[in-house]
């Protein structure tokens, strides 16, 4: 079955330096490239979910371009600091960009963002650090700080952070019916978990 654009939402609450001069060339290259994504974020950040590389369940990618340097930290068995640029998303709707250091202790470093989502692109609806809170009521760093701390703040199953109410196949579905993406097929499970998905959302 091919997948209807529709336009749900998880639940999830998901996403000062110090003085003094540089070193040398070098590290204002370093410095400049660690700030890119910061400068540059907006609604065009965000595209179709699928086009990021897929990390068990979830899909990462980064905005520097130093994708390499995120998954090797997604991948990690033991966890590890994501660099800056990086995008971590389990869900179209909501995503978490780690920014440039100092950006705010409290998040470790990475921004939320709650997202609008059409076939038309994406409008960023808030974003921020420890005040976001989703359309459903939900402060993400409540629930992203209860990750033990190897992990960076990134919620899984195994990770420490408290369960969600959405199963691997209500997962796959949301990501798979993302409007800004190419069609996908549904397997049965997964229009399963969409109609249950959406009885849950009332």
């Amino acid at each position: 079955m091919t997948r209807r654009p529709i336009l749900l939402a998880a639940p999830l609450a998901l996403m000062l330096s110090g003085c003094g001069e540089p070193a040398s060339d070098e590290a204002d290259a370093t410095a400049a490239s660690t700030t890119l994504a910061s400068e540059n974020l907006n609604a065009d950040s965000f595209g179709c979910i699928s086009e990021l590389t897929a990390v068990g369940r979830f899909f990462v990618g980064n905005l520097n371009g130093d994708l390499d340097a995120t998954l090797a930290v997604a991948q990690s068995d033991t966890g590890g600091t994501y660099p800056a640029g990086s995008v971590v998303q389990l869900v179209p709707t909501e995503a978490m960009v780690k920014r440039a250091p100092g950006f705010s202790a409290e998040t470790k470093d990475w921004e939320f963002f709650d997202l609008d989502i059409s076939p038309e692109g994406t409008k960023i609806l808030t974003r921020g650090h420890a005040d976001v809170v989703n359309r459903f009521g939900g402060n993400c760093l409540e629930c992203h700080e209860k990750a033990e701390p190897q992990w960076d703040l990134i919620c899984s199953t195994d990770h420490g952070c408290d369960p969600i109410p959405l199963n691997d196949a209500m997962i796959r579905a949301l990501q798979k019916t993302d409007p800004r993406c190419p069609a996908q097929e549904l397997s049965e499970e997964e229009q399963e978990g969409l109609k249950a998905l959406q009885a849950l959302l009332g």
